[in-house]
């Protein structure tokens, strides 16, 4: 019987730790920081639909508008909860999961597909990013992307903080930087970050869960970031030894 078939259990009661809906999306915060200014490129174009995808699920998260289910079980399932966000980046992923709980791994493959174009369309919209043409050998017309704004140099220096300073991340922070780490993307971010033991060690403690948090209802927002980027994970492995 599949992750999917298996009857509801109850809900966690336990409040998100964010649930602002006017900041900016965390998929967009993810992607603006993939986004590569010295080559004009997407850092983990491979892997990309899955970290947008976990993104997306984390995000809802911590808005208190999903939560996991099974929490002692390996495979774990993903419900919506609370009334359906306006947004139409978040929007579909909700609908998904109000249809029924399903796999983490599962929601990530099915909504992933269709971010990049909608993000970075928003990145583009909100200022952060700019489009410009350009024409390549000198006839083939090209776009590229240029930075617009001062937002990505500000969320890498809370990922250098978090991961190099030893700073205390908050949830989103913290949601952010496990998905940089969980996707194998966080080398893309030499020299601002450096890429050494420590660091890697220090990631890999965000992925799992092990940062300190005091508000409400941290400890299932570690929780559910751990189980959100082991999927990510999982799914990023496999999509390279497909690729191998």
């Amino acid at each position: 019987m599949s992750d999917e078939d298996q009857a509801p259990v109850d809900r966690a009661d336990d409040v998100p730790l964010v649930r602002s809906i006017d900041e900016p999306l965390l998929v967009e915060d993810v992607l603006l920081l993939l986004y590569q200014p010295s080559s004009g490129a997407i850092a983990g174009e491979n892997v990309l639909y899955y970290v947008l995808g976990g993104a997306v699920v984390a995000d809802l998260m911590l808005r208190g508008l999903t939560e996991v289910q099974e929490p002692g079980r390996l495979v774990r399932r993903v419900a919506a909860r609370g009334d359906a966000p306006h947004d139409d980046i978040l929007r579909p992923a909700w609908d998904y999961l109000a249809m029924k709980p399903r796999g983490v791994q599962t929601v990530i493959a099915a909504i992933g597909p269709e971010l990049r174009g909608k993000v970075l369309g928003k990145l583009v919209d909100d200022g952060h990013l700019r489009r410009r043409r350009k024409k390549v050998l000198g006839f083939i017309p090209s776009e590229v992307l240029d930075l617009g704004s001062a937002r990505r140099s500000e969320l890498l220096a809370r990922v250098r903080a978090t991961l190099v300073d030893g700073t205390e991340p908050d949830a989103r922070t913290a949601a952010i930087t496990a998905l940089l780490s969980a996707s194998a993307n966080l080398h893309q971010f030499v020299p601002e970050i450096p890429w050494t033991s420590s660091v890697i060690h220090r990631a890999k403690e965000i992925e799992n869960g092990n940062w300190a948090a005091a508000a409400a209802g941290a400890a299932v927002t570690q929780a559910t970031i751990a189980v959100i980027t082991a999927a990510l994970s999982a799914s990023a492995a496999a999509t390279a030894a497909g690729n191998s």
